[in-house]
């Protein structure tokens, strides 16, 4: 067991037991964390707190409006503080998730003249890519063959593009491989040409202590995207910390109530930001949920949530070279714990990905993510697979046949999670490895995933009983 068990006290839902193949139940191990956490018990306490007291927010005059707008407001102090954002200069907008803030970048980024290319990365989940492709030249930086940033490659196309880059946006860690960025060299570099700089902090903000710094530090961060659903808040809130200055200036990417100060028939005047850029009611419990986890992550201390992880990525990367046929993808050093995250993707050479992923959860109780992880390209560079080879999978898809896709399982830690549960976890993939399952498994053409053969859970009597 690891040195801090009481962090599972923090949380719900741990000991839910869950249906196995062989009519048993098993407590739930969870190691699919890098797609979406649990929430912590602190953010369903904050929750309860707010619900009696919940109304709109803004312009109301009432008790419970005026509450509920201080909570909203105040939600956006907290997350300025987690990130070291002056709120003279950032802002923090409210949204969905990491993906809506991306995209709401994406159209509200100024454009410059003669700056036009978006530089990204080979390693970006699809929402700090496509969003991107849509008004302007992207460029993709490389990777190197373990899947790390090619850093030299950056400073190849900064030269070569210089001012024509408008802005830099990155991954501030894979949720692939965990490998973590160098996120203010690159800022610095960024900067030195005239451009400006996005991170996106999804897979790096629940594990590592982040800081934008002040806009005349050369290493400031201009952007930064975080989403409360991987930070133990699953309650449909994310945010962008931004720039004022560039949201003061052009009109908002979606229009409604909220955003105006006054509408003619002739024209509109809109309010300032954040609320400019704010369309429609707030989901005011998913800012206050997203702002009591970020209390309860400071209150840990980002420190300590970085060692735990550390001492987890440590154990299982000693000890899964011991399961025989197993290939570890990215770095697979567990000397190098500390410098990425708790993210480590993994294949047999025998089983497909979809189907040991589907063992896991059926056979041990164990979850785990399996596929591409929305990051196509790098899956693809990470496995070698040729240009030849993508587009004969992706005629496949195409053609609604799913079951060759590429993909690797990945296994990702979250801050309540235990040596033990790595151990259960070793256990199930060594009994994989000797064929030692005993379910019978059916691919789905259409989805690709492998399903038992003539097993199925009643999940309507389990939410409605």
């Amino acid at each position: 067991m690891t040195k801090s068990p009481d962090y599972r006290k923090l949380f719900i839902g741990l000991d839910q037991q869950v249906p196995l193949l062989d009519g048993s139940t098993q407590r739930y191990i969870n190691f699919d964390n890098a797609a979406s956490t649990p929430s912590m018990q602190p953010v369903k306490d904050a929750i309860d707190r707010l619900l009696p007291y919940y109304s709109s927010v803004h312009r109301g005059t009432g008790f419970k409006s005026l509450l509920s707008t201080w909570a909203y407001d105040h939600a956006r102090e907290v997350i300025l503080d987690f990130v070291g954002a002056d709120p003279k200069t950032h802002t923090v907008i409210f949204g969905k998730n990491t993906t809506e803030a991306v995209n709401k970048l994406a159209h509200r980024f100024p454009a410059r003249e003669g700056r036009d290319v978006v530089l990204v990365s080979l390693m970006e989940h699809h929402s700090n890519d496509l969003p991107w492709r849509c008004a302007n030249k992207v460029i993709h930086i490389g990777t190197r063959p373990n899947g790390s940033l090619d850093e030299d490659e950056f400073d190849r196309i900064l030269k070569e593009y210089g001012k024509r880059i408008a802005l830099v946006s990155i991954s501030g860690a894979s949720n692939v491989t965990g490998f973590i960025n160098p996120i203010h060299r690159l800022a610095e570099k960024t900067h030195q040409i005239g451009a400006q700089i996005a991170v996106d902090c999804a897979q790096l903000a629940p594990h590592r202590k982040i800081k934008v710094g002040s806009l005349d530090d050369p290493a400031h961060l201009d952007y930064i995207f975080i989403s409360g659903h991987k930070m133990y808040a699953p309650f449909g809130s994310g945010a962008l910390i931004g720039r004022l200055d560039t949201f003061e200036q052009g009109d908002p990417d979606l229009c409604g109530g909220g955003q105006v100060e006054i509408v003619t028939l002739d024209d509109v005047v809109w309010t300032h930001p954040p609320e400019k850029d704010e369309a429609g009611s707030p989901n005011v419990v998913g800012a206050v949920a997203l702002s009591a986890a970020i209390l309860a992550l400071d209150a840990i201390g980002m420190e300590k949530v970085a060692a735990h992880e550390v001492e987890l990525t440590h154990y299982l990367l000693e000890r899964l070279p011991a399961v025989d046929g197993l290939t570890i993808y990215g770095d697979r050093d567990p000397g190098s714990a500390a410098s990425r995250l708790g993210v480590v993707p993994v294949n047999f050479e025998k089983y497909p990905h979809a189907l040991v992923s589907a063992i896991l959860g059926y056979e041990f109780g164990i979850g785990v993510r399996h596929g591409c992880f929305c990051a196509h390209p790098y899956m693809l560079s990470l496995l070698g697979v040729s240009k030849q080879e993508a587009e004969q999978v992706r005629d496949q898809v195409r053609s609604h046949d799913k079951r060759s896709v590429p993909g690797l399982v990945r296994i990702s830690f979250g801050l309540y999670n235990e040596t033990g549960e790595i151990d259960a976890l070793l256990e199930a993939l060594g009994r994989i490895s000797r064929g030692e399952f005993k379910g019978e498994y059916t691919q789905g053409t259409v989805s690709g995933e492998y399903r038992p053969t003539d097993w199925s859970v009643d999940f309507e009597r389990i939410l409605f009983p």
